[in-house]
């Protein structure tokens, strides 16, 4: 294997260990409890390693935001022939992870985005961290719905559909994140509830695109 290759894999390591760590001590003792250092030293690393990976601790609850953002582009990009633009919207969507809980599959990915909503409840850093990340992913993935289907939609129709859809999933999944079991509950078991929230969610959208029964939702 090669040198940049190994490097690679261990930092890729390191990233996970921290995140781990994290949402153990987030989990356990609490989000405002826990420190940087606590963190670093639970993943048996420096704090100047922490900030190697992660400018803040409040970033590690976003850890992939720019990555589901350029999926969801590049699903709009590649979009099929004949497909119409709410069907590239919900598989771009699902490209970002945004929509039906697909990238929630993960354990960790679950528990965190489950911290994330609970901490945005009470720590206005992160609830701000959020809105401004959900509206830049927003405004980016509705200009790329315009630019791929101009005589269908202008500036104000894209953004319209991006944010009814991204804001009915977001609703819901704030609610449900914010049951006292959502922090216990195990990655299975939270995401089978994402997937059944989000599919009764997006039913109406669905409902008038026979063609997307054949994705999975979540």
């Amino acid at each position: 294997m090669p040198p940049s290759a190994l490097r690679d894999r261990k930092r890729e390591r390191t990233r996970r260990a921290l995140l781990e760590a994290a949402v153990e001590l987030f989990e356990n003792r609490g989000y405002e409890e826990t420190t940087v250092a606590d963190i670093a030293a639970a993943a048996e690393v420096g704090t100047r390693t922490f900030f190697n990976y992660f400018a803040s601790k409040e970033e590690l609850l976003f850890p992939e935001q720019d990555e589901r953002v350029r999926a969801a582009v590049v699903a709009i990009a590649s979009r099929r022939p004949g497909e119409r633009p709410v069907e590239v919207l919900l598989r771009a969507l699902r490209a970002a992870g945004d929509n039906p809980g697909e990238h929630l599959v993960d354990d960790l990915s679950a528990r965190i985005a489950a911290l994330r909503a609970q901490v945005s409840r009470i720590v206005p850093a992160v609830s701000g961290r959020a809105a401004h990340a959900q509206l830049v992913a927003q405004r980016e993935i509705a200009r790329q719905l315009h630019l791929a289907f101009p005589s269908e939609l202008d500036e104000v129709g894209a953004a319209a559909l991006v944010g009814a859809v991204v804001g009915a999933v977001s609703g819901a999944l704030t609610v449900l994140f914010q049951s006292p079991h959502a922090g216990a509950e195990d990655g299975e078991r939270l995401h089978r509830r994402i997937h059944e929230t989000t599919s009764r969610v997006l039913q109406p959208w669905l409902a008038s695109n026979p063609m997307m029964h054949a994705e999975p939702v979540g």
